[in-house]
């Protein structure tokens, strides 16, 4: 595992396979991350555990070489978001990458409303995919269909929330933490916190801070390993 503490470009065999946790910047896909790898690794076979949409930050598990083979294990891990969840607004994309399309007065809604909601997230429940995500119909990714303004059916997929927290409220921004399992969309979360509080919502800031016992505490950046190993 290639982390802060031991990465060194003479301990590693980056073909054979290695693991890192990279801590990935604000405004690039998950896929910029793996293409600006391989440049600087020089290897070709490398993949990520989990993608982070552009709009968020946080951790990503990458692996290399015959570590690819693995990339399913940690894909099955608990995730672990903060972040910030704006009521009053909604976007297309549930998130901050599309402009507002609807607004709603938040003055009314109170700390026991949210409170209310917020338990209602917890435990096992369904969740339908948003069209703004790299999930493919016909070997198309949806967010393309999105932004064409045609909507495919998504079917419902199985999720788990087991931990869910308020940490601050400061009108109409609502800061959490969310510990979930593979495939929950926090931005579907948002959406939803804020429809069933009857003002709308979306996600306004995430940040991804563990998978499993990994933390981004001990990732690096791109850039960082681009310096070590140069």
């Amino acid at each position: 595992m290639i982390t802060k503490e031991t990465i060194s470009k003479n301990e590693f065999d980056f073909s054979e396979g290695e693991v890192f946790l990279i801590d990935k910047d604000l405004g690039v896909t998950s896929f910029y991350i793996i293409k600006r790898l391989r440049k600087i690794l020089g290897i070709k076979k490398i993949g990520h555990a989990g993608t982070l949409d552009p709009a968020a930050t946080g951790l990503l598990v990458v692996c290399t070489g015959k570590k690819t083979k693995e990339i399913y294990k940690y894909q099955e891990k608990q995730k672990t978001y903060k972040g910030i969840i704006s009521l009053g607004k909604t976007t297309p994309s549930m998130d901050s990458e599309t402009e507002v399309v609807a607004e709603k007065e938040t003055e009314h809604i109170t700390a026991e409303q949210i409170e209310t909601v917020r338990k209602s997230f917890l435990g096992s429940s369904t969740q339908i995919p948003p069209m703004y995500s790299a999930l493919k119909h016909k070997g198309k990714p949806l967010y393309k269909y999105a932004r064409q303004g045609i909507e495919i059916e998504r079917k419902p997929r199985e999720i788990v929330i087991s931990n869910f927290e308020v940490n601050k409220i400061d009108l109409p921004d609502v800061y959490f933490k969310v510990d979930c399992s593979k495939g929950t969309y926090v931005r579907v979360l948002a959406n939803d916190f804020g429809e069933k509080l009857g003002c709308g919502a979306y996600l306004k800031r995430l940040r991804r801070t563990a998978i499993g016992t990994f933390s981004v505490d001990d990732a690096l950046t791109v850039d960082e390993i681009q310096e070590i190993l140069n």
